[in-house]
């Protein structure tokens, strides 16, 4: 049964490392579709793993520190909200500096806590039943926490919204054709801040489990680049909340396996995989754009003034 224990074993951590990335790829995939790209992904998950890490510390409530960094998240998009639809100043630079400034504050205000493990991590679930299934149910119902499986059924939700509700059209309009939408009574101004913020509220939840369950401590730097393979992940998943979840797991694969392989290769381009992979995506996609255009929203990126055509 050794194969068995390595595919339980590589599958349920593959799982557990790709929440984070699933949860703000979902908030980047509703950013994107209403036509702004926020690269400060690596700021405001760095943001919420400082964030939650605080505050469970002081409280003993791992669901309050992730409460508060969701609203770490939220507020940091929230100010590249106002900087790109308001001031409608570069979305590409705008972000980069909130990842800076977010990295920054980050490290600043964790000088105290470096290194300290947390009191109460996030619990783990053993789902009843499901659980006892051979070989599937260590692998995919057991040692996970709450935010995984919600995040799952979360993506189903938000697939469903996106596609199937009118709340969708109006952002999958606004993305595509905010002077259209307009026209048809459409806020995009509104729509556009509350999908950046929503973005940054995920966001701030997937840097949290960083801190409360993954590696339940606080380290300087933490996320560790995972914005970036976020960024990468959008463009993955082609803008589909539901293919995210595929996504999330195979660069949680290739995490894992970054560590389970380095018997066999050096552990130095192993620990490159994921991002070597996450590259390999933004450069097949800036090789092929014609075709990449026409998966990504049509306005993406590009500031909106009533009336300018």
């Amino acid at each position: 049964m050794g194969w068995a224990n390595w595919l339980i074993s590589t599958v349920s951590r593959a799982l557990a490392f790709g929440v984070p990335l699933l949860w703000g790829t979902l908030g980047e995939i509703y950013a994107e579709r209403s036509g702004v790209v926020n690269l400060g992904v690596e700021g405001m998950m760095i943001l919420g793993a400082f964030m939650a890490f605080a505050i469970t510390q002081q409280t003993g409530h791992p669901g309050l520190g992730l409460v508060c960094a969701a609203l770490i998240g939220g507020l940091a998009a929230l100010l590249h909200a106002f900087v790109t639809i308001t001031l409608r100043a570069n979305q590409y630079v705008s972000g980069l500096a909130l990842s800076m400034f977010g990295l920054g504050l980050a490290g600043l205000l964790g000088r105290g806590w470096e290194g300290k493990p947390l009191g109460k991590p996030l619990p783990t679930l053993a789902i009843p039943g499901l659980s006892q299934i051979p070989v599937l149910g260590p692998m995919l119902f057991q040692d996970q926490t709450i935010l995984t499986y919600l995040g799952i059924v979360f993506a189903v939700i938000l697939w469903a919204l996106l596609f199937h509700t009118r709340w969708g059209i109006a952002i999958r309009s606004v993305g595509e054709n905010p002077a259209t939408a307009d026209s048809l009574g459409i806020n995009v101004t509104r729509v556009r801040y509350l999908c950046v913020v929503f973005g940054g509220l995920l966001a701030g939840v997937g840097g949290g489990y960083l801190s409360v369950a993954y590696r339940p401590s606080w380290t300087e730097g933490m996320s560790a680049g995972m914005g970036w393979i976020v960024i990468a992940l959008t463009i993955f998943a082609s803008w589909d909340p539901v293919q995210a979840i595929w996504g999330a797991f195979f660069f949680g694969v290739l995490y894992h396996l970054s560590y389970r392989l380095q018997a066999f290769l050096a552990p130095e381009l192993l620990k490159l995989m994921p991002y070597l992979f996450a590259i390999v995506v933004l450069a097949v996609s800036g090789f092929g754009r014609a075709r990449w255009r026409q998966r990504a929203p049509g306005a993406l990126g590009l500031p909106y003034v009533r009336g300018e055509r």
